[in-house]
């Protein structure tokens, strides 16, 4: 619900206000987020605050601390703007005063040329806020929609040039609010290649900014587009927390500033390194959607109400609202080094396990028997499979199995035919040799006749054979860059490319993979509902991987793999069932060479595929509760419970064996206190508020890495 009382505007969501008011002389001032709160004409509170450095205070012409919705930078706040645009006159002065507003029921804002999050069932209100610097001709249309089912605003901005000259915008962020002076921490999410998204909390001291960014390409191994402000006391269970999302998968930024007051400033939106944008007179430009989520309840609180928006309004796949298929994928079993009768061999081997889905990794193209060749070659190797894909997928087919099948359709090889006939399709610069990542370059996205080859290139595979999963890749980062704002024309152009496939194959698939989880992020995730979370498949990596992951994103999106052991990656050993039990939390698969199995471990893969049958639809649909932090000691564990609690999943795990020691009670969440629930294994009956308030103490085997699961059933 949006209200508009006198010059305030409130928007009003499941249990959350957003308030914003015009000031006296046409500023577009933000008063507050968080716990809703009363309608009534704030506007008059703005003046009564303390904001610091004031002169000219009657005429209301040099505020430096005025909370500003959309900020500039240079005429009265002289912190970090969430714009910056460059005018005719040669200076990037500017200030943006209120003009209009509209009120759009029922809808929210579509985001040209790029994924956004969509009404579905639901019911958001869409309030559209017209800003002008009528000095420089510069027009910018905010955008916030609110849900009566969700604690969350959406925002972002559309830069409109009135002028009859080009503008020149060199920074542009989709979302900017400023908190009040107070002690904040902020949690972001930094990593590498397998070991993606590691929680990090620090505090945000007195004149300091934090920038949280990457510059690499995509959204990046090395730092995830979400980030969350909160309390000093804020906690998994309790707080106050922030949340902001942002749905881009290219360069991106997350900004808090405290100023010598200690107000804060939160932007989010494209990074501006790099940046330069050329708009055209009447042309506009539109930045990526930002989702901005308050929760009292802790880190916890702001995972739940983002998982059901993602889950809900986020991809349109058919796939998104469906149990995924078991599958098995030959890479770590096989690599480079395969057959179609090896291939077939798998898949014999998997059906009776109760595996659905065969999907073929990376070799199966041009020459390709290592990563040195081949890429952008999108033909069969009829070497290594004489029936070809469409005759390997019948095959498949026939032994019960689904099909589906690896591309890297982004990039080139140098040593490929398509490379030899459009060397200039490869992202360069002039007289400079464009630089090698995994032996490989990027092709430029950039360009719509290569975007055209792209599509066709795994069309035309699609529509011979019956493919019905596709693994999308994305192994190397961004380099040689040919223009300021590269990186943004090449993400519409890869977003321009997912749509056409999606559009022609609504019932394919999509996985979405970056090197593992080097572009896990919402943009990708609008387009396939499950991204490979990390190319390291230890489960005791994972345990910190998923988790962390989990904060903002679903289990239903979070792919997750039983590999071999000693695992590739980090050479650790660990059971069959601790690999199992840790994939459990997210898309269930295999990825090891099954006929190399003993006999007693294809029995006990029976068995765990029997209980991910019993446990994926709660997995995918239920809510996500975190009991201990592989963070913060020696035991990790989390619970799924179902939207109506009459099922728990309960996941834990003792990472090394103590001697002599009491093992620490595990206390679940989000049940009904006067419920009783059953233990599906033990029969063994539960109170729900003995489970919440006395905790369980968990009885580990007697070994490192040791996990339990269990499945409660309300009685």
């Amino acid at each position: 619900m949006i209200i508009k009382n006198g010059n305030t505007f409130h928007l009003v969501g499941k249990s959350i206000s957003y308030i914003m008011t015009v000031g006296r002389c046409g500023d577009l001032l933000h008063y507050y987020f968080g716990k809703k709160m009363a309608n009534k004409d704030y506007s008059d509170r703005i003046m009564d605050k303390e904001y610091g450095l004031l002169t000219c205070v009657d005429d209301y012409c040099f505020l430096e601390t005025l909370p500003y919705e959309y900020p500039a930078y240079g005429y009265a706040d002289l912190r970090d703007p969430a714009y910056i645009v460059g005018n005719l006159d040669g200076n990037t002065v500017s200030r943006l005063i209120y003009k209009d507003y509209a009120i759009v029921e029922n809808e929210v804002t579509h985001i040209d040329g790029m994924p956004y999050i969509f009404a579905g069932k639901q019911k958001p209100d869409t309030l559209k806020i017209t800003l002008a610097d009528d000095i420089i001709g510069l027009e910018v249309v905010l955008s916030y929609t609110v849900f009566e089912e969700y604690d969350v605003i959406l925002r972002s901005a559309e830069i409109i040039n009135r002028t009859e000259g080009d503008m020149n915008i060199e920074s542009a962020y989709s979302a900017s609010i400023d908190f009040d002076k107070g002690c904040y921490d902020l949690v972001y999410f930094p990593g590498a290649w397998t070991r993606e998204r590691e929680f990090t909390r620090t505090e945000i001291k007195l004149g300091e900014k934090i920038d949280i960014s990457n510059a690499r390409g995509g959204s990046g191994h090395a730092m995830n587009p979400f980030v969350m402000l909160c309390g000093k006391d804020a906690t998994e269970r309790n707080g106050d927390v922030y949340g902001f999302s942002l749905i881009y998968s290219g360069n991106h930024s997350s900004v808090a500033e405290c100023d010598q007051y200690g107000n804060v400033r939160v932007r989010q939106g494209i990074n501006p390194f790099g940046f330069d944008w050329i708009l055209e007179s009447g042309e506009s430009f539109y930045t990526p959607q930002c989702v901005l989520c308050y929760s009292a309840d802790g880190f916890g609180g702001i995972s739940r109400e983002m998982h059901d928006l993602y889950r809900n309004n986020l991809c349109k796949s058919k796939w998104a609202g469906i149990d995924r298929p078991i599958l098995i994928n030959n890479w770590e079993g096989t690599y480079f080094d395969f057959t179609e009768e090896k291939l077939l061999n798998i898949a014999k081997a998997a059906k009776p396990l109760g595996i659905e889905m065969f999907v073929l990794d990376d070799g199966w193209f041009g020459k390709r028997d290592n990563d040195r060749c081949s890429l952008g070659d999108w033909f069969v190797n009829e070497k290594k499979l004489p029936s070809g894909i469409k005759g390997l997928a019948e095959k498949m087919n026939a032994e019960g199995l689904k099909f589906g099948l690896w591309f890297e359709p982004e990039m080139v090889n140098p040593d490929s035919e398509l490379y030899r006939v459009h060397p200039d399709w490869a992202i360069s610069v002039p007289d400079r040799v464009p630089a090698k990542g995994r032996h490989q370059y990027m092709l430029d996205l950039a360009n719509d006749e290569v975007c055209d080859y792209v599509i066709k290139s795994v069309a035309d595979i699609l529509r011979e054979a019956n493919v019905e999963y596709v693994k999308w890749d994305y192994n190397r980062m961004m380099t040689d860059m040919p223009c300021k704002g590269y990186n943004h024309r090449y993400t519409l152009g890869l977003y321009k490319v997912m749509e056409a496939l999606i559009a022609e194959f609504p019932d394919v698939l999509f996985e979405g993979c970056a090197s593992g989880g080097g572009r896990f992020d919402p943009g990708m995730l609008a387009y396939s509902p499950q991204i490979w979370t990390s190319d390291n498949s230890d489960a005791v990596s994972r345990l910190k991987i998923q988790y962390s992951t989990s904060v903002c994103y679903p289990m239903s999106t979070i792919s997750a793999h039983v590999t071999a052991s000693p695992n590739h990656q980090v050479g650790r050993v660990t059971s069959l069932k601790t690999r199992a039990d840790v994939a459990c939390a997210g898309v269930f698969g295999y990825e090891l060479d099954i006929t190399k199995l003993p006999e007693e471990e294809l029995e006990e893969i029976k068995e765990q595929i029997k209980f991910v049958n019993k446990i994926r639809t709660l997995t995918r649909t239920g809510d996500l509760y975190r009991l201990q932090s592989p963070y913060e000691g020696n035991y990790c564990s989390w619970q799924v419970v179902s939207k109506d609690k009459s099922e728990v999943l309960l996941f834990a795990c003792r990472i090394l064996s103590p001697a002599n020691s009491k093992e620490a009670n595990i206390y679940l969440d989000g049940l009904e206190p006067a419920a009783d629930y059953i233990d599906t294994e033990t029969n063994e009956v539960w109170g729900g508020d003995e489970l919440m308030y006395k905790g369980i103490t968990p009885v580990y085997e007697n070994c490192d890495f040791a996990t339990i699961v269990k499945l409660f059933k309300r009685v």
